[in-house]
């Protein structure tokens, strides 16, 4: 029992670690000596525990897709008014994807590679995003006449790209734009507020 608590503190300190590296150098610049540096131990401890930086990328991205799926379709499935959910989505999508900064381009990464692959892995039982109750309550609402004839898809498309792309093209916007990660971050935080106005203003009567 002992042993196995102790194996388990290791392992959380190379997550915790590994996380840190992967937000600062990204899954290709990140190396096993620099986990292994973060986390205070040796390299052939780190690969005891995993084999290759790849594998441990793959727990971590699991772990932060646990946390996020199932808040994403809470709030699709949620009895709340729809510019409120909107509100919702921006808030809490932004904000789990600034602790796992890397989660929407490796999402992208691996779909391309082998999308049913990936997400039978990824989108099981009831993690998989329902988006179902979200689309029929904008299409609800267009009928109701208190928002414009909007194609439910396009807005959900709009609000997932919006929400997305400054994360995937975060380099781009570093260097071509001299941004800092500090920058970066507080950009994202004014998103929580800008995508959700931006959105309502359109749609709304």
């Amino acid at each position: 029992m002992v042993k196995k608590k102790k194996e388990q503190t290791t392992e959380q300190v190379i997550l915790e670690a590994a996380k840190k590296v992967f937000v600062v150098k990204g899954m290709a610049g990140a190396r096993m000596q620099d986990i292994a540096d973060e986390a205070g131990i040796n390299k052939a401890l780190l690969h005891y525990y995993f084999r290759n930086k790849e594998k441990l990328f793959e727990v971590i991205f699991m772990q932060a897709a646990a946390e996020l799926f199932p808040k994403i379709n809470k709030i699709f499935d949620a009895d709340q008014p729809l510019f409120e959910k909107i509100e919702s989505f921006c808030e809490e999508y932004i904000g789990v994807v600034m602790g796992s900064p890397y989660l929407p381009l490796f999402v992208i990464n691996e779909i391309n590679q082998d999308p049913e692959y990936f997400l039978k892995k990824v989108w099981s039982g009831k993690s998989k995003p329902n988006p179902a109750k979200f689309l029929e309550q904008i299409e609800q609402e267009v009928k109701k006449g208190t928002i414009k004839r909007v194609n439910p898809l396009h807005l959900l498309m709009n609000l997932l790209s919006m929400t997305i792309f400054p994360f995937v093209a975060k380099p781009m916007f570093q260097k071509n734009l001299g941004i800092s990660e500090a920058q970066f971050r507080e950009a994202m935080e004014q998103r929580k507020k800008e995508i959700p106005k931006f959105i309502i203003d359109a749609i709304k009567k």
